[in-house]
């Protein structure tokens, strides 16, 4: 590295910290790529921020121009993402090219913004479905993709036949036998492992996330997160040492 190249970087560094600049917080970032391989969007939701906010640096002087460099950095990240979470690298890398391309194409902020939500859903829906391709029936892919698509409501037995145009009955005997797991059960571990993951990266209060996740109370999302988890919300974020907001 040239003198010159090292002058201009440390005048950089300088700066930032001059300017109090702080990044997007690492933990947090990763929860967000590790949600969009999970599958489940309710979640990625949470942890997504809009496309260069407060905390991303800076790549362009020019505004459009610094939006699609942060665009390619994001494609590229999440490509990775999805390749270790199961995606094929040709997949995963053909998408990536496609939202690329397509951002490159772009004239204004506004759809720059679209292609960067259209990216985002696209990755994730993509991999709720891999994760489910090829382990269950396609009855208990089309149940297990509505709930997952459907934790921050009440998710009933009776809904989710009706929804698959089945009897609950019937749902509920094939889902016990193809999951291991019965349907409730089963929506309330998907439900608070959602929660554990809010309380480690988010600032929602014990009572927040309850509220977020449809829990009937507070007292029964206490008693279903020790039942899953072996603690209590509280207790659990002090064992990462998370102030209690």
């Amino acid at each position: 590295m040239s003198v010159e190249t090292e002058k201009k970087i440390a005048e950089h560094l300088f700066s930032k910290r001059e300017d109090n600049f702080e990044h997007a917080s690492f933990d947090r970032e990763m929860a967000f790529y590790e949600s969009i391989t999970s599958g489940d969007m309710e979640l990625v939701k949470v942890f997504m921020k809009p496309l260069c906010c407060e905390g991303c640096g800076i790549l362009s002087t020019d505004y459009i121009r610094n939006l699609k460099y942060h665009m390619v950095v994001l494609a590229a990240l999440i490509a990775r993402y999805c390749i270790k979470g199961g995606m094929t690298p040709e997949e995963s890398y053909d998408l990536s090219d496609f939202y690329i391309m397509k951002t490159d194409n772009c004239n204004t902020e506004s759809e720059i913004r679209a292609v960067h939500m259209e990216m985002i859903e696209g990755y994730t829906n993509r991999m709720r479905l891999i994760k489910l391709r090829g382990v269950y029936s396609k009855q208990i892919v089309h149940a297990i993709d509505y709930i997952m698509c459907h934790l921050h409501s009440r998710i009933m037995l009776e809904e989710t036949a009706e929804y698959l145009k089945i009897s609950p009955a019937y749902l509920s005997r094939l889902f016990k036998k193809e999951t291991g797991t019965a349907f409730g059960e089963y929506v309330n571990k998907l439900k608070i492992e959602e929660a554990a993951s809010l309380l480690l990266y988010t600032e929602f209060s014990d009572t927040e996330i309850s509220n977020l996740l449809a829990f009937s109370s507070q007292s029964y999302f206490i008693k279903v997160f020790r039942k899953y988890i072996g603690t209590t919300p509280k207790k659990y974020k002090k064992q990462y040492n998370i102030p209690d907001f």
